[in-house]
């Protein structure tokens, strides 16, 4: 049930010609201690039309509202409105209807079965998954799971970057210095050492990029002996990325690369002529975008095209092929341009579903404060961090709990799960610095820290022999009630990240919600207890559920012992 919305109906009956409900329930804030109230309605802005002190106005609103039985007082201080829950009925409520719930807790059907498409991870092929590709990842593979709690039907989609002139660029290198028995021993390792010589050697003889070039015009034109090398490098890094995926638990529906809209192309130029969008200039087509903006270059000047004729014809093929009303872009920073351009091409061309297409930037992933940088072999494997933060968690275990059952399938969850929660605690538009240290603490705020409890919980649980409980519970215990106040915002905390494609508040969400739990533990002599002891139980068992189902919208799992 949402009490802020029971608050907002009965200020309406009395506000309705003054405010819209929508509004009065915005203005409603949750006051930060707790003498103040569960909910407070500040009546500034009322002031003006009332032409009374904002004290009055909440005077007058305390003696008028006629408030349901789950509220047990109301009052006015300071210019606000402040009214109390019934702690032992909400309590009830709250920690019951969790219980029944389940895993189903806080779900919403904002969406209603609406499709959207979400672009994440997309790593280019032929180099390391870098530290660098974590970002896009974890934050695309968080917000389709927490699109689904809000109702959405979500396809997840790869794209990955198999096309372009980077492997003009990789088959160039690897023809004058490639090594095909180096290359199947270590495929990655050794392309990215021919990718950086490349990069290296062009900086002093400009006749290598003109090469690159040859060879990416002659991969278009279908070359067979470049289409073999470009095939082969394509497979191989697909091996490496699909067992990365593996650790990370992250799956898609769709693994359509560039390459795929090779064949869809000339009909996005097509239409952009029909529609008389083209314009040549210096020998290339583009497509004038808005003010402020460069052209949207579509075709280069030998023929070739580029990353925005296949993002369009991407777009238009998605649309037609899942009549998404949305779709995300998680993709970095540095091509917000890109995507803006994109955008306004496309509502030129006259669709109107190009208004649900949204760009979901992320900050640089940086080492020692600057950008990682796979053209300069300056890049943090992914695998590596992943394995050596397994490694980790396996120490702690054999160190803390050695005897505990399937060690290696714990380390695992929580090695993986301290990696992603570290990147996904911070705001996405925020640069991350990469830290192992860091990423790995098992204690303060992060992911092994929230694990914690939850096999804390699970094992009071088991401890004090839980049998479930889901209706006539009696709560009267007041240091449950912070805990309570948590478990009721989880709904709120996964609504706001959907909003603002910001798995980070989900993130805080738990902690918040672990730190909460950690204190009541800490006060309360939960197993010892006789009176009240089914009530503290199931307020544990709520606890566990919340936090296990919080981790899952993070792509992180939750242990039952650790």
């Amino acid at each position: 049930m949402n009490y802020q919305s029971l608050f907002a109906e009965a200020l309406n009956e009395q506000l309705k010609d003054q405010l819209d409900h929508g509004k009065v329930y915005q203005l409603i804030e949750k006051p930060k201690y707790k003498e103040m109230g569960d909910f407070a309605f500040p009546c500034f802005e009322l002031a003006k039309v009332f032409r009374k002190s904002p004290h009055e106005i909440a005077l007058e609103l305390s003696e008028q509202i006629a408030l349901p039985g789950t509220f047990t007082k109301i009052e006015a201080a300071g210019g606000y409105v402040n009214v109390f829950l019934n702690k032992s009925q909400v309590s009830s409520s709250v920690v019951e209807e969790v219980i029944k719930k389940k895993e189903h807790y806080g779900t919403q059907n904002q969406g209603d079965s609406a499709v959207i498409t979400i672009d994440f991870s997309s790593p280019n092929i032929a180099k390391p998954f870098s530290m660098g590709h974590l970002r896009s990842t974890v934050i695309g593979h968080s917000l389709a799971r927490i699109a689904e709690k809000n109702g959405f039907e979500v396809v997840r989609i790869n794209h990955l970057g198999d096309w372009g002139t980077q492997f003009g660029k990789l088959i160039a290198a690897y023809k004058l210095w490639g090594d095909e028995e180096k290359i199947r021993e270590h495929p990655i390792k050794e392309l990215l050492k021919l990718y950086v010589q490349f990069h290296d050697e062009a900086e002093h003889d400009s006749s290598l990029i003109d090469a690159g070039r040859l060879w990416f015009k002659r991969l278009e034109d279908g070359d067979q002996d470049a289409l073999a090398l470009w095939k082969w490098f394509r497979d191989e890094s697909l091996k490496e990325f699909n067992s990365i995926y593996q650790l990370l638990g992250v799956s898609f529906d769709s693994v359509q690369g560039e390459a795929f809209y090779n064949d869809k192309m000339d009909r996005v130029v097509q239409l952009l002529e029909e529609k008389e969008l083209l314009v040549e200039s210096d020998g290339a087509l583009v497509v004038e975008t808005a003010e402020g903006m460069p052209p949207c270059l579509i075709k280069k000047k030998d023929g070739t095209t580029l990353y925005a004729t296949r993002d369009l014809a991407a777009a238009i093929y998605r649309h037609e092929t899942y009549g998404s009303e949305q779709s995300l872009y998680v993709v970095g920073n540095e091509q917000t341009l890109h995507f803006k351009q994109l955008f306004d091409v496309l509502q030129k061309m006259g669709y109107d579903w190009s208004e649900g297409l949204s760009h979901v930037p992320f900050g640089m992933m940086l080492k020692d404060g600057k950008k990682m940088s796979t053209r300069k072999g300056k890049v943090v494997l992914l695998e590596e961090v992943l394995k050596e933060a397994v490694s980790l968690a396996r120490q702690n275990i054999a160190d803390k709990n050695p005897s505990l059952a399937d060690q290696e399938q714990v380390a695992h969850q929580v090695g993986t799960g301290a990696v992603i929660f570290h990147d996904l605690k911070n705001h996405r538009l925020n640069d991350v610095e990469f830290s192992l240290d860091a990423m790995l603490k098992f204690e303060g705020e992060t992911g092994p820290y929230v694990q914690y409890t939850h096999a804390r919980a699970s094992s009071i649980l088991r401890k004090g022999a839980y049998q479930e409980k889901a209706d006539g519970l009696m709560f009267s215990d007041e240091a449950a009630w912070p805990v309570v106040k948590c478990l009721m915002d989880f709904s709120e905390a996964i609504k706001r990240s959907f909003d603002g494609n910001d798995p980070s508040q989900t993130a805080k969400y738990v902690l918040e919600l672990a730190k909460s739990f950690n204190q009541y533990y800490g006060n309360v002599r939960i197993l010892d207890a006789v009176e009240g002891r089914q009530e503290k139980l199931s307020l544990v068992h709520a606890v566990q559920v919340v936090l296990k189902e919080g981790l899952r919208l993070l792509g992180v799992e939750a242990p039952e012992e650790m």
